[in-house]
């Protein structure tokens, strides 16, 4: 496995993010194709040329492309066929950085696999999955809302080689208490690319209203009426279980990127540089 981070989480431009993430030493970086720092769907191929150039010199690949949009994902039909151009064009544009998979979170899957909305993002993520075999890339849904069982099921419903997983073990353990190395164990087979988050659980939730409350900007208000749900912490100071994790992505043969998020915290390049060694200490023992 590889050690990647995502570059925004620096908190400053894309060329400046890729120098620390040469310096801390590690393999790939990921982006945003939206960004305050990037927009893919309307920068000059000049731009992406150059930063793909950049990233060679320090000998850095890109690990992924995040193509979030926002909103509720592929939950709603009157904005999906914007949404699938869009994805469309990021897939597209993304062959200039020679990366292979496309992370977003897809919005909440319902439960219910007979409901009107089920087919509807059954049908969305087709159609991602026919671009992304066009272009030779996945679209790695990230692991959040649903339990590893209904994500691996919606996955045969969808039934496409081109749809696959990008496993958050902090979202699932923050959100559901999922125990992370059996949801590795579960989506074996379907994971292409890892993030290498940290968090704790701290009392039940519906993820629906979570995940809901992020895509509309209410996320803070669910928290004031609730109290704190769950909390992101620094690599190996949550509840994952990193020793488990770790070998059960060796066991089920996966070989990526370990991608490391961090969206908190007053000290990005320190807390970042600590995660670097966390894995580093576990990867190579």
């Amino acid at each position: 496995m590889k050690i990647g981070v995502i570059v925004e989480m620096f908190r400053c431009p894309l060329e400046e993010g890729f120098r620390k993430a040469h310096k801390l030493g590690v393999s790939g970086v990921q982006i945003y194709a939206l960004s305050k720092y990037f927009d893919m769907l309307n920068e000059p191929d000049s731009r992406l040329k150059e930063l793909k150039k950049l990233a060679d010199g320090y000998g850095l690949e890109f690990a992924a492309v995040c193509a979030d949009l926002g909103g509720h994902g592929f939950t709603d039909p009157a904005g999906n066929p914007a949404r699938l151009e869009k994805t469309r064009r990021i897939m597209e544009r993304s062959q200039i950085f020679e990366t292979g998979v496309l992370t977003t979170h897809i919005g909440v899957v319902p439960a219910d696999r007979g409901s009107a909305i089920y087919a509807e993002v059954v049908k969305a993520m087709q159609e991602v999955g026919r671009m992304a075999v066009t272009n030779g890339m996945t679209l790695a849904i990230e692991t959040g809302p649903e339990t590893p069982e209904q994500l691996k099921q919606f996955l045969i419903d969808v039934g496409s080689p081109g749809v696959a997983v990008n496993m958050d073990p902090a979202n699932l353990e923050m959100v559901l208490n999922c125990n992370a190395a059996e949801a590795v164990r579960t989506l074996a087979g379907c994971i292409v690319h890892t993030h290498a988050k940290d968090g704790i659980h701290l009392r039940d939730c519906d993820p629906k209203e979570v995940y809901d409350a992020f895509a509309e900007g209410g996320f803070e208000a669910l928290v004031a009426r609730t109290g704190e749900l769950f909390r992101e912490v620094e690599l190996g100071k949550g509840q994952v279980d990193w020793d488990a994790y770790l070998k059960a992505l060796r066991d089920t043969g996966f070989d990526g990127f370990l991608t490391i998020e961090r969206e908190v915290g007053d000290d990005p390049d320190a807390e970042i540089a600590r995660a670097v060694h966390f894995l580093r200490a576990r990867l190579n023992p």
